[in-house]
């Protein structure tokens, strides 16, 4: 793929599968009646199942992964690994600890949201922190070595998160545990609030944004801290700003569906092997990728068993597993 041609080609994606998201369902649309209603000038029915259902649902699923294929490509980048993914290293789980707490103790919607979000950002401060050493020791600067701790400490706290959502599920009560099952396996069921959609959306662009800015230092760190230090990149200082806005979108992914897992893994990988590690064409293609990827999931998972519903944390585990076992074997 020319990367001249790539972004419009992964924006075109992303539009064709937002509508394929409105048409299909339960009750099927034609491509008159979508294009009708979204204009405005579409039946009250046809208007009432787009805008109060599925619009809010594919824009939700279009912001979840948007923002852990971002979170993803920044820690695959600033680790230098590409099995670095927010799920794989514990960043979900903490935040699906601290949301599945809330939830138990009867804490409304926001509040969940919100202790989402501080669990994502303590799971990556303690993340780094307990690896601080390997991280910035100076004989590891050009080396696995920092890497490769991060991802077992990862691991470890992914292990951890696991445990003590194991032990949560176990004492819920009855009444709140299919709430706290279906939102563990991410499951965008409940993401009919369109302003929820529109302000994850617009965390998902204040972090890309940010992002982009520090894209040129970034190409530089991925070479190693050394090299990218000798060229005058603040490194600590740029390493802890992004490892800030991979904590926000992933806290904004979570609060929204829960745990999906392995879309921050795939998504930047394949555009990755598509496009090279430019991150100022890298960061934006995983953006559309990964946001394109789980509203297609999640269409599939609300129609191929209808009107039973599957969570769409299912089919992104069924894509992700493969691939990420199919690099194992191919590093």
């Amino acid at each position: 793929m020319k990367r001249s041609s790539a972004l419009p080609l992964l924006a075109f994606a992303a539009l064709a599968s937002g509508l394929l998201a409105l048409a299909a369902g339960s009750v099927a649309l034609s491509p008159e009646r979508v294009l009708a209603a979204v204009l405005g000038q579409g039946d009250a029915a046809a208007s009432d199942v787009i805008w109060q259902l599925r619009a809010p649902r594919a824009l939700s699923a279009f912001a979840v992964g948007a923002a852990l294929a971002l979170s993803g490509a920044l820690l695959q980048s600033l680790l230098r690994n590409p099995l670095a993914d927010p799920y794989v290293l514990g960043v979900s789980g903490g935040a699906a600890v601290a949301a599945l707490g809330a939830i138990a103790a009867g804490l409304g919607t926001a509040v969940v949201q919100g202790a989402a979000a501080l669990g994502a950002l303590a799971t990556m401060a303690l993340l780094f922190g307990l690896a601080r050493r390997a991280l910035f020791a100076r004989n590891s600067l050009q080396s696995d070595q920092a890497t490769v701790a991060v991802l077992l400490t990862g691991v470890m706290l992914a292990a951890f998160a696991a445990a003590l959502l194991s032990l949560a599920l176990s004492l819920a009560p009855d009444t709140k545990l299919r709430t706290m099952v279906f939102w563990l396996l991410g499951d965008l069921g409940g993401a009919t609030d369109a302003r929820a959609a529109v302000f994850a959306l617009a965390v998902v662009a204040f972090a890309l944004v940010v992002a982009l800015v520090h894209a040129p230092a970034l190409n530089l760190m991925v070479r190693g801290d050394l090299q990218a230090y000798t060229q005058g990149v603040r490194v600590a200082a740029t390493r802890r700003r992004l490892i800030l806005v991979s904590a926000l979108a992933t806290g904004a992914a979570v609060t929204l569906a829960g745990a999906v897992g392995f879309v921050g893994f795939v998504a930047p990988h394949l555009m990755r092997l598509a496009l090279g590690n430019d991150q100022r064409v890298l960061l934006p293609a995983s953006v559309l990728a990964g946001g394109t990827l789980v509203v297609v999931a999640d269409t599939v998972a609300r129609t191929a068993f209808a009107p039973l519903q599957l969570p769409v944390g299912v089919l992104t585990a069924l894509i992700g597993v493969p691939v990420f076992l199919w690099l194992l074997a191919h590093r």
